[in-house]
């Protein structure tokens, strides 16, 4: 069997008899694709970020200098955001249960190749390959989110889903930087490459397509749930990969803003997470196990903000995530200037300051592709929310070079000036969206 035939969506079968028996099924296949598509996400950002928590000692070991482990994580920015678009066209016409575990098991491949190599060469080559293979990961969850969670509810499964970033990434900290401290930078990228191959076998054991391929109805029908009468008509209709591309997506003023707000959401995200564990070593003499560990409370944050915005965008908005996304953008502009003035004086504030700057930044980092999402048609769920992520991870290799060489000129003052006029922008651009509901 070839790769393209294992990609194809799996075939409708016969709709189950039975009101109880449907129940049933939707009960055990939801709480299986949730959990699975949830530790195989956080599997992906253990080979996402396994260069950023071993680049204090590449540094010392190899002699790089800022800017050019900037542009190493550059590189993965722009191919995992090129990634995210072509592997959303193709998502939306795939099957997630073996798109994502292709994906994982390659980009574990690729960070044991990362940890073979010495040149800077070579390091660029593995290091784009994996972003790319990285863009596999969010697509199919986009897609299956869409699928088995109605409209109503999607705001918190949406957010405790997108935790999974979070675990990845507070454990990512503690696995390279504690391997790399013993056994070397080399090992800190086999392990979690190792962790990923695991990881993709056990997505194809748990996950399958979408609820209708198990011979379930539709969630929309089967919770009655529909967000508007005439989706509800129309969300059987057939739909060309031009018509997801061109209708549903880029001539979406929606997406676009939402899009334009993504890039510098992600100059913001991206920034802190890759650049903090250096300013705490550099700027406050911390030891790398003890920065990597503060910058857990970065992630540790982002799980409980996500919490905290789909609940919010759920319960008190009424599905709109527009009002919670600007709430949260804003207060990460004040949560970036305290971390920035307040820091390096006692290790449990710095916690409490990369607490709350993960706290807001992960709100609209996670409303903001459920709202692609929603603002789109069910069927391009993939291509918007990939389309999106092209402007995250432009936004993110920005965060990279770019933010590199303004340390080098300015220091870190440079840094915080940066990342506090990329939450201003944010915010306004955000704020056009307030009153806008989802129609999907």
């Amino acid at each position: 069997m070839s790769i393209f035939k294992l990609f194809k969506p799996a075939p409708y079968i016969d709709e189950i008899k039975g009101k109880k028996e449907v129940a049933k099924q939707y009960k055990y296949w939801r709480i299986r694709t949730f959990y699975a598509m949830y530790v195989g996400y956080a599997f992906y950002y253990l080979t996402r970020k396994s260069f950023t928590f071993v680049m204090p000692i590449m540094i010392k070991d190899l002699g790089f200098s800022k800017t050019q482990v900037g542009i190493l994580a550059s590189i993965l920015s722009l191919s995992y955001g090129a990634s995210k678009f072509a592997s959303g066209i193709m998502s939306d016409r795939s099957n997630p249960r073996y798109f994502m575990a292709f994906g994982l098991i390659i980009t574990g491949i690729f960070n044991i190749f990362f940890g073979m190599s010495s040149s800077l060469l070579f390091f660029a080559i593995f290091w784009g390959l994996n972003g790319w293979f990285q863009g596999y990961g969010w697509p199919p969850c986009a897609k299956l989110l869409t699928h088995w969670y109605s409209q109503s509810e999607r705001g918190r499964w949406w957010s405790i889903w997108n935790t999974s970033h979070n675990i990845g990434g507070a454990l990512i900290p503690l696995i390279a930087s504690g391997i790399a401290m013993r056994l070397g930078w080399r090992m800190a990228m086999f392990s979690p490459g190792i962790l990923a191959i695991l990881g993709g076998v056990f997505l194809i054991n748990r996950l399958r397509d979408t609820p209708r391929s198990l011979g379930l109805p539709e969630i929309e029908k089967f919770r009655k749930d529909y967000p508007s009468e005439k989706k509800s008509k129309n969300r059987d209709e057939k739909l060309s990969t031009k018509e997801i591309l061109f209708k549903f997506v880029l001539n979406n003023k929606y997406i676009w803003c939402l899009a334009i707000s993504y890039f510098f959401i992600y100059i913001i995200r991206t920034g802190i997470n890759d650049w903090s564990i250096l300013f705490l070593v550099e700027g406050n003499r911390y030891s790398l196990f003890k920065a990597g560990t503060t910058i857990c409370w970065f992630e540790v944050g982002g799980f409980f903000g996500s919490l905290v915005a789909g609940w919010s965008s759920d319960y008190i908005f009424k599905g709109k995530r527009g009002p919670v996304n600007v709430i949260f953008a804003f207060l990460t502009l004040i949560s970036i200037f305290m971390f920035w003035k307040m820091t390096g004086r006692y290790i449990i504030i710095d916690f409490a300051l990369l607490f709350l700057v993960g706290f807001f930044i992960f709100g609209p980092q996670m409303l903001i592709g459920i709202a692609a999402a929603e603002l789109s048609h069910k069927k391009a769920a993939g291509t918007s929310t990939g389309f999106a992520g092209i402007f995250a991870y432009i936004g993110a290799a920005v965060a990279g070079g770019p933010l590199g060489k303004i340390m080098q000129v300015w220091g870190w003052e440079g840094f915080f000036v940066a990342l506090s006029i990329c939450a201003v922008v944010s915010t306004l651009m955000l704020s056009m969206l307030w009153s806008v509901k989802s129609t999907t």
